[in-house]
């Protein structure tokens, strides 16, 4: 069966979607986006539609209305079986209705029924979210609106991420998008980017710390807009107190004050000058037949290209005395040693042949088997465990995934990164937040080596240990904390604490929270000073977004809880659950919205036609699931089921379902007769240059003197050869020479090959060079540079 991305109509037509308007407003690290989606039903008779749609796994779903004709429906959350019953007992009396349900296995995946669209009518849909902005590595903040809110059209010659649809050319996307940016922050507003044309930046004040921006004209909405916003001295601790809502009762989550609290620990320079020695690391990658797409329109390497480029640097930046492994999986999976093996020379070698022989050939996304069989694998003594995991899917399993990784998280942190604009955020997001690591995404020309390596740098840090809050609030007031307990802490990374505020005196006066942990032996705490006096929300349309985050947190802290109970405890947790996600009205997986008619109380009454539906044919534009029975097929989404299900039922009425593997690789793709990505093996194995140079570099840190080094530098094996110093040994002098090119020629590129540098140095202050000045003042010589020893690190 289907699962379409887009309003459609149960006759197998889209209906036609002719504008979407964005308006977002970002304050500080918060983002509201406000979508209206405008429809046209062209048929001569009414239709039954339905509007399935991909957000955020981390964004609080607070608002969902629609305009059919004159109509105004706002859906408002109730318990979800009780408000299927509402929606079913609706069409059954021939009224018109609409019911907004999250899938109860993926938390970025909603579906909307709408009861009945007249034939001639419009409908416009307004969908309004909430979400805390993700911290890239260079500082930025991240929002990506992606195409999929509607049918995401693929560029002409492609096809769409892990299954075939049809293509259409960007000039023939039937529809416009309205896009438009308001940012606001304490610190001055640096500038705004995107992978899609913009207008000039315009600043709104003096000191500009309030800007806008739109998207150029002409734009087309076929691909993901992606936006980076670069705040002044981004990296600063603060405290934001939002006041309750005034109809709220006090004591309540929405009556009190919220506080949301943000540290950039900061450890001793003694720590953060030091780097881990040992460690287990855990490479575990997606090699479905989607790795195969393109990286990017205009970039011809795959994805599969990027990953194994990024795993050379990721080996060859692994420390001596470490141990690691590689898993890769698809359909099945695969793994390099039966269990992880010290690193060597011997053993990073057989990896960088395992990598290189590669390809997207394992067929579908299935994740979860690999994970089980690396979590019962015996823990090494005295070697914390680290686990990189590369994807650029979606699953149907996504909270079975998330349990396992939460299970864990005592014995494996978790670094995880989305692939391309297909990666599920639910997922990507949800499996570092649960195994105590950080989340990267990889889109349009973004380097994937360079979020790795920052990566790798946040696990080589030590673990944090006995991690603790402490608040110093004025008399009478407490602070009930809503987060999860924080698993771990990173050096410069942002770590984000809610809690509700309540208590008399809780809208006056000042307080602090300090944070305390151990590292390496260090005893540290960072204090963050707060008003309880709340924060002016200016024109910000959502005026209880820290509210409705916090909500969402300890929503998705009491699901986690809730599938970790039994019985009676169990539905404790889910009773909680289903009060504060019906009391804040913002979405859960054990509530929806259902379509009420605000102006008289009563459910809107219209007339009712379905249409047969049948899933053999492929949608322009449309992105499906397929199976082979009626789990695969649903993947565990009961939004679908049900749906399916009542069809069935209903008289004189065909459903036809075409059931078809999951996922192709690209060897079924071509003897399918459809285009698939075509490697280039005329091409060298590595086209840069600086990889060029890492392939060659030995596990210890060192480099030999050898043709194909001189090539990379660009003289010949006699050039350096009689350039090298007398009593200095060939490795050392090829060494040397590898660091001068990479301080002259790759300073661009430094965050990638820093660790490996480090190596190089601490290799060399093993070798004992009687006069390093003299060795790296001949290597300038001969190179035509003039990097500095200290430079270097010698």
């Amino acid at each position: 069966m289907e699962c379409l991305f887009g309003l459609v109509s149960c006759e197998r037509q889209k209906v036609p979607l002719k504008s979407v308007e964005v308006e977002l407003q970002v304050k500080d690290h918060v983002a509201t986006v406000i979508s209206t989606l405008n429809y046209q039903n062209k048929e001569d008779k009414p239709i039954e539609a339905l509007f399935v749609f991909p957000l955020p796994g981390d964004a609080a779903v607070c608002h969902f209305s629609a305009d059919i004709g004159q109509t105004h429906i706002v859906a408002e959350l109730k318990e979800k079986q009780q408000a299927r019953e509402e929606y079913d007992d609706a069409l059954s009396s021939g009224q018109q209705a609409f019911l907004l349900e999250e899938s109860e296995q993926n938390p970025d995946i909603f579906s909307l029924s709408v009861g009945s669209l007249p034939p001639g009518e419009s409908a416009s849909i307004r969908l309004q979210y909430v979400i805390e902005l993700a911290v890239e590595a260079d500082g930025a903040l991240r929002f990506c609106l992606p195409a999929v809110l509607n049918p995401r059209y693929q560029p002409q010659g492609s096809e769409g991420p892990g299954v075939p649809v049809s293509s259409v050319p960007a000039s023939e996307i039937p529809y416009s998008l309205s896009f438009s940016s308001r940012v606001s922050s304490p610190r001055p507003v640096s500038k705004v980017e995107s992978s899609c044309s913009l207008e000039p930046l315009h600043y709104l004040n003096t000191d500009h710390t309030e800007a806008a921006v739109k998207l150029a004209a002409g734009h087309k909405f076929d691909r993901d807009v992606e936006l980076l916003i670069y705040y002044k001295d981004a990296h600063q601790p603060s405290a934001v107190v939002e006041a309750g809502q005034d109809s709220a009762q006090p004591g309540t989550l929405m009556g009190d004050p919220v506080v949301m609290a943000s540290f950039y620990p900061n450890f001793p320079e003694s720590v953060q000058s030091s780097s881990s020695s040992c460690g287990e690391f855990v490479f575990l990658l997606d090699r479905s037949g989607s790795m195969d797409f393109p990286m990017a329109d205009i970039h011809h390497r795959t994805r599969i290209d990027s990953a194994k480029e990024t795993l050379l640097l990721l080996l060859k930046s692994l420390p001596m005395g470490c141990y690691f492994n590689i898993y890769s999986f698809g359909d099945r999976f695969e793994h390099l040693f039966q269990k992880s093996l010290r690193y060597s020379q011997k053993t990073m070698k057989q990896a960088l042949k395992k990598v290189e022989e590669m390809s997207a050939d394992l067929g579908g996304t299935d994740i979860l088997e690999p994970l089980q069989h690396i979590y019962r694998q015996s823990c090494i003594r005295g070697q914390p465990r680290q686990l990189f995991v590369f994807t650029d899917g979606e699953v149907s399993n996504t909270k079975e995934i998330l349990d396992l990784v939460k299970e864990n998280c005592a014995s494996y942190r978790c670094f995880s990164f989305g692939i391309g604009p297909g990666a599920s955020s639910a997922l990507v997001n949800g499996m570092a937040k649960e195994g105590g690591g950080h989340a990267q995404f990889i889109t349009d020309n973004d380097r994937m080596q360079l979020k790795a390596m920052q990566s790798l740098r946040l696990a080589l840090q030590p673990s944090v240990e006995d991690i603790s809050l402490t608040w110093d609030l004025p008399a009478g007031v407490t602070a009930k904390v809503l987060s999860p307990t924080i698993q771990n802490i990173f050096q410069g990374q942002r770590s984000v604490v809610f809690a509700q505020l309540t208590g008399q005196s809780s809208k006056t006066g000042e307080g602090s929270l300090t944070v305390k942990y151990s590292i390496a032996g260090h005893s540290c705490q960072n204090q963050l000073f707060l008003s309880l006096k709340p924060a002016p929300m200016g024109s910000c349309t959502d005026s209880l977004t820290v509210h409705h985050l916090a909500a969402l947190t300890l929503i998705r802290r009491l699901e986690m809880e809730e599938r970790g109970c039994e019985g009676e405890q169990s539905e404790g947790v889910k009773k909680k659950l289903v009060e504060v996600s019906v009391e804040s009205g913002v979405s859960s997986a054990f509530t929806a919205f259902i379509a009420v008619d605000k102006s008289n109380n009563r459910i809107i009454k219209g007339p009712l036609i379905t249409q047969e539906l049948h899933a053999d044919l492929v949608l322009k534009g449309s992105l499906f699931f397929f199976g082979d029975d009626d789990d695969d097929l649903f993947g565990g989404n009961n939004v679908f089921r049900r749906i399916y299900s009542s069809l069935k039922k209903r008289p004189k009425k065909s459903l036809s379902l075409k059931k078809c593997a999951c996922r192709l690789p690209a060897s079924s793709l071509k003897s399918a007769g459809r285009p698939s990505p075509q490697s280039n093996d005329s091409k060298p194995r590595y086209e840069d240059p600086l990889l060029q140079l890492v392939s060659l570099q030995e596990a210890c840190g060192r480099w030999l003197l050898d043709p194909a080094l001189a090539i990379i530098l660009g003289k010949s094996r006699e050039e350096v050869k009689k350039a090298k110093p007398t009593k200095v040994s060939k490795a050392a002098w090829a060494t040397v020479l590898a660091l001068i090119w990479l301080h002259s020629s790759k300073v661009e590129a430094k965050k990638e090959w820093e660790l490996i540098a480090v190596k190089a140095v601490s290799w060399l202050k093993t070798q004992k060079v009687a006069s390093m000045s003299d060795c790296v003042a001949a290597g300038n010589a001969l190179l035509c540079c003039n990097v500095q020893t200290d430079t270097l690190g010698l």
